[in-house]
């Protein structure tokens, strides 16, 4: 049998251009990533992008443009699944106020899920493709750069 993980993932740049990027730790491994996770049974991509935004950061958030679909075999960090995400420039629509940490897996609290995360706020001009752990994300971003004149920030 083949397992398929299907992830998506939002690039919220805010309107002091930065990318919110989250750091984690689960299962004894740690990792700097984009906030968004797994596909639900059921879920289309849009709905569980929302949901996992609101999870993670508590805020809602509205889809502007889709950035980019892996198209490379990756395997799961994990599991023995095989990861597809999907990535879209995101921007937030509801007031929260994230405990932004400046210094990299700055944790004080677990969250529901039992894992650590803590959000930092990098300059647009600053993140770079190294600083996100997963090939995924890496390749994302890169994507998201080549495409910044037709993004809308």
């Amino acid at each position: 049998m083949f397992l398929f993980n299907v992830r998506v993932y939002g690039i919220l740049i805010n309107e002091n251009n930065e990318v919110l990027i989250s750091d984690e730790q689960t299962e004894n491994v740690s990792f700097t990533k984009f906030p968004g996770g797994g596909l639900e049974y059921g879920e289309g991509l849009i709905d569980a992008l929302k949901r996992e935004y609101l999870e993670e950061t508590g805020m809602e958030i509205e889809v502007v443009k889709h950035i980019y679909t892996t198209d490379f075999y990756e395997k799961s960090s994990f599991n023995e699944s095989q990861i597809i995400s999907i990535y879209y420039q995101v921007k937030q629509i509801s007031d929260i106020q994230l405990n932004i940490r400046t210094k990299s897996f700055d944790f004080t609290e677990k969250s529901l899920e039992g894992k650590l995360q803590a959000f930092r706020l990098i300059g647009l001009k600053d993140l770079q493709k190294n600083d996100l752990t997963f090939k995924t994300d890496q390749v994302a971003w890169v994507e998201f750069l080549k495409n910044i004149d037709k993004i809308q920030l």
